[in-house]
C-alpha cells in the first residue's frame, strides 16, 4: 500500500537490476516513477543499468502509487484475505476502512495516462517531425528485448519501425494492484488490444516484481479522445 513507505529487500535489488539488464538497450527519452521509495529505487536501478539515458531525468507522481489500504497496511495479506471474507466479498475488489476502492484507483490511472498522452502530443506539436523519426538514432537503441512467445502485437522489426514512429518512449514504474487496475481500464475503456496468447488469468493476475508490459500508443492526429492501444506484452518476468 501507500501507508508503509520501505525500501527494496536485497531480493528487489537484485530483481531492480536484473530488469536494468533486461532493458539496457531500450532508449527512454522519459521516465517517471511513483514517488515510494521502493518504486524510486526500482527506476533508478533500471535506467542505472541503461546504455543510453542513464543520467535522464525522474519524474515522481503521487498518482502512480499503490492502492491505499487503509487499516490493512503493514499487516500479512492473510488479514486482508480475513478483513473480505467477513465482509462477505472477494478480496481483490474488497475496500478496507480508509482504503481506496478500485473506481478510485482507475481514476488515478485515467488521470495519469491523459498526462502521457498530452505530453506526447504536445511534443510533436512542439517539434512535427523532430522526434525519433529524424533523429538519426540508430535502431538498436529502441530494440525492446521480448522473447518471440510475447512478440503477437509487436511492431515488424524490418527497417526499425518502432524506432521510426516513436515520438515519446516512456519507462514507467508503479506498482501490481494499481498496473492490473490500469490495464484493466485500457481493456475495458479503451479497447486496448490484446495478444492472442494471453489468457484470462494471465490478464487479471499481479505483475510480479519487476515484471514488464509494453505497451504501443498511437494519437491519431493528436486526437487525445480516441488513442489506439497495443499491449505487446504484459508481465514479461523472463529477466528473472
Amino acid at each position: 500500500g501507500q501507508g508503509v513507505d520501505e525500501p527494496l529487500s536485497a531480493t528487489g535489488f537484485r530483481q531492480a537490476d536484473a530488469a536494468g539488464v533486461f532493458l539496457s538497450n531500450v532508449k527512454f527519452t522519459h521516465a517517471f516513477s511513483s514517488d515510494l521509495l521502493r518504486a524510486k529505487q526500482t527506476c533508478a536501478a533500471i535506467l542505472g543499468k541503461n546504455k543510453f539515458c542513464r543520467d535522464l531525468e525522474i519524474k515522481y507522481d503521487a498518482r502512480l502509487r499503490e492502492r491505499k489500504y487503509g487499516v490493512a497496511e503493514g499487516r500479512p495479506l492473510a488479514d486482508l484475505k480475513a478483513m473480505a471474507k467477513d465482509a462477505g466479498e472477494q478480496c481483490p475488489s474488497f475496500t478496507p476502512s480508509g482504503g481506496e476502492t478500485l473506481d478510485e484507483v482507475r481514476e488515478r490511472a485515467r488521470d495519469f495516462f491523459e498526462f502521457l498522452c498530452q505530453l506526447a502530443v504536445g511534443l510533436e506539436q512542439k517539434e512535427p517531425g523532430a522526434s525519433s523519426r529524424s533523429s538519426g538514432t540508430p535502431k538498436e537503441q529502441f530494440v525492446f528485448p521480448w522473447t518471440n512467445d510475447c512478440s503477437e502485437g509487436e511492431p515488424s522489426s524490418e527497417g526499425s519501425g518502432s524506432s521510426k514512429v516513436l515520438d515519446a518512449n516512456i519507462l514507467v514504474v508503479s506498482h501490481g494492484a494499481y498496473m492490473r487496475n490500469w490495464i484493466g481500464y485500457f481493456v475495458s475503456d479503451l479497447n486496448c488490444t490484446l495478444p492472442a496468447n494471453l489468457t484470462k488469468s494471465q490478464l487479471s493476475s499481479v505483475s510480479p516484481n519487476t515484471g514488464v508490459s509494453h505497451f504501443i500508443v498511437k494519437l491519431e492526429n493528436g486526437n487525445l479522445s480516441k488513442p489506439e492501444i497495443t499491449c505487446v506484452c504484459l508481465n514479461q518476468d523472463s529477466h528473472l
